[in-house]
């Protein structure tokens, strides 16, 4: 089901065969995000990713929009921490028009400097956007606190200060020393033959400029006890994100954990949404997320309340952190929490799109191909007192960090909650 080809140059291409659909999808991937970038030019890969947009030397915006909307297709990109991804779906006969739209994007983008000016104004735009839904800007306070004045903690998007303070030479020279042949993967899934990829891309080969994925700045970390840090703004609800440090993607604890998070609070029936939403109607919305990178990770709770909610909901918050690290979930409950993950892998993974993202993410992160089985069997495993054991590794008070958007003018107290 899965091939990948490693080209001479060092250029990766990857390929999920998938005979019965009727689209491809498409991404080209670099291995370079948020964590890659100087201080100065923080949010410089998402600005990037933004002005392959703007025009080459063969199309303009309008142009490359229309080149895969006028087939029937999709455009789009984001930018991550670790990682940059241009990708498209169309149907399956359309692949050489996704090819040539996203390599001359990839290759050829002019960095037009009124495009970049236009550009800047657009980011601040979506920068004060963010700043205003508190439910969002919580996490970027929780990030800064969680990895303090490092790159992982920095906003994906720059801020005003380093989005006015980069030029278009940052912007080339940042792009021609990391968008190189061994950071890039080109991967593709749908209905294609792998020969077919590695035939169309190897004619491109040559442009893609020689070169090794460069290294990012470990994260460094010295807590003794939680921390705390509290927004006042007037808001409705008071916005909160319960960060907790953990592992990274190669640690093996990376399993049970998952498992505990689908336990914690990943869906409606977890322990969080089942006590503090439906039990005691304390909050709207309130779920937990695991983040796993190259040497790290962590656990977000977020949830949204009334501020005079707050210190009951994170009572129940902490108490059931406790309940996971004193007993042993009961074993229909951790059958229901494997269950949930494996049936949304194989959801997922029905879409030609998530796994041309599967092929891109699993390469770039473990630089091999996992199958969806072995990922599976490894939840499948995983034991009631693995689950406790994670709780006892990582719910503990040096591990966590409380962000709080809220019209309250004080936080005090709430550290002495989380011990």
């Amino acid at each position: 089901m899965y091939q990948t080809t490693r080209l001479d140059n060092g250029l990766t291409i990857a390929t999920a065969e998938m005979p019965h659909m009727a689209s491809v999808s498409l991404g080209i991937w670099v291995g370079v995000g948020g964590r890659y970038e100087p201080e100065p030019v923080s949010g410089i890969s998402h600005f990037i990713e933004h002005l392959l947009f703007k025009g080459t030397n063969r199309r303009s915006a309008r142009e490359i929009s229309q080149s895969v909307e006028g087939i029937g297709g999709y455009l789009n990109a984001f930018t991550s921490e670790e990682n940059t991804c241009f990708y498209s779906k169309a149907r399956h006969d359309c692949f050489d028009e996704l090819l040539d739209v996203l390599a001359d994007m990839f290759l050829h983008s002019t960095f037009d400097p009124v495009e970049i000016g236009k550009e800047r104004d657009v980011i601040k735009e979506e920068l004060a956007m963010y700043m205003d839904q508190p439910q969002q800007y919580v996490h970027e306070l929780l990030n800064a606190m969680v990895w303090p004045n490092q790159p992982l903690g920095r906003s994906i998007m720059g801020t005003k200060k380093t989005l006015d303070h980069m030029t278009r030479q940052h912007m080339v020279s940042f792009k021609n020393q990391n968008y190189v042949a061994g950071s890039t993967l080109i991967a593709a899934a749908g209905r294609l033959q792998h020969k077919q990829v590695v035939k169309a891309v190897a004619k491109l080969a040559k442009q893609f400029v020689p070169g090794s994925r460069p290294a990012f700045v470990p994260v460094t970390t010295a807590q003794t006890k939680p921390g705390l840090h509290l927004l006042s703004k007037k808001t409705e609800q008071t916005q909160i994100a319960l960060g907790i440090r953990t592992c990274s993607r190669h640690h093996e604890n990376r399993f049970p954990l998952r498992v505990l998070n689908t336990i914690l609070g990943e869906n409606m029936s977890s322990r969080l949404f089942q006590t503090v939403r439906e039990d005691q109607g304390l909050a709207y919305s309130i779920y937990s997320g695991n983040s796993f990178f190259a040497d790290t990770g962590d656990l977000v709770i977020s949830a949204g309340l009334d501020a005079g909610n707050l210190q009951k909901t994170l009572r129940i918050i902490v108490r059931e952190m406790k309940r996971l690290k004193d007993d042993l979930v009961p074993a229909a409950e951790l059958q229901r929490a494997s269950d949930y993950i494996t049936g949304q892998l194989d959801l997922s993974l029905e879409n030609s799109e998530n796994q041309m993202m599967w092929v891109g993410e699993n390469l770039l992160g473990y630089g091999k191909i996992t199958s969806p089985e072995m990922t599976k069997k490894r939840f499948a495993e995983v034991k009631p007192a693995a689950v406790r054991a994670m709780a006892r590794e990582y719910f503990r008070p040096e591990r966590l960090n409380l962000a709080l958007i809220s019209p309250l003018k004080s936080a005090n107290g709430l550290d002495k909650i989380l011990v």
